[in-house]
């Protein structure tokens, strides 16, 4: 086996086992394609789904799967057609049966972080779906709480920043300013260090570098 691939196979190991001790399922998959295939298995034919802002569904195929599938009820931001649209997609998110997001760091001891501007995303992490399906490539994992606070704000916000064209610190410096500007996208951080309701979060780690 590759040394690279066979060291990111050995943290997750550890990390899924780490997940379990705090009631989140993790699985490991070696592909986009496996990855995908297994996200869309989670999501029982009648349910409902929506999802946060992730590059990593759309890299790894999720976001054309779920467009292609006839059996559940979608709620996507992108079809809105004005601001209030959106926001009441926001509000029904919080009400389905499935959610899925990425995480902008996961600390090997299990714990996810994660940055929001609006918040949605985090809310419906913490509450309302009954299933939160987090999909991350093996590049948002980090050796410990303190190294995945540092990934999440400075290597995860700033080209998140660019992408939504913001005018904050970090898209002119690259790093993290701790910001107040009125454009600041990290408005809500939250540490996932445990689920109340076991299996709820369910952790997809994919091999290799996906999303920001």
């Amino acid at each position: 086996m590759n040394p690279k691939k066979e060291h990111q196979k050995v943290l997750a190991d550890q990390l899924i086992k780490n997940l379990a001790k705090r009631n989140m399922e993790g699985f490991y998959c070696t592909s986009a394609d496996q990855a995908c295939k297994l996200a869309s298995s989670m999501i029982e034919p009648g349910s409902s789904v929506s999802w946060g802002g992730t590059m990593t569904m759309g890299e790894i195929g999720l976001d054309k799967t779920i467009a292609e599938r006839t059996d559940l009820v979608v709620y996507d931001r992108s079809k809105a057609g004005s601001q209030e649209e959106v926001d009441e997609i926001y509000r029904k998110a919080f009400s389905v049966d499935n959610y899925i997001m990425s995480a902008n760091a996961i600390s090997l001891d299990g714990q996810l972080v994660n940055i929001d501007g609006t918040g949605n995303r985090v809310a419906a992490l913490i509450f309302g779906p009954k299933q939160v399906i987090v999909i991350a490539g093996m590049n948002k994992v980090c050796p410990d709480l303190e190294t995945a606070m540092v990934r999440a704000r400075n290597l995860a916000s700033p080209p998140n920043a660019m992408r939504f064209g913001k005018k904050t610190p970090c898209t002119a410096t690259g790093k993290c300013g701790d910001c107040l500007a009125p454009d600041c996208i990290c408005n809500q951080i939250v540490i996932t260090r445990n689920s109340r309701d076991t299996g709820r979060i369910k952790v997809i780690l994919v091999e290799g570098e996906w999303g920001y």
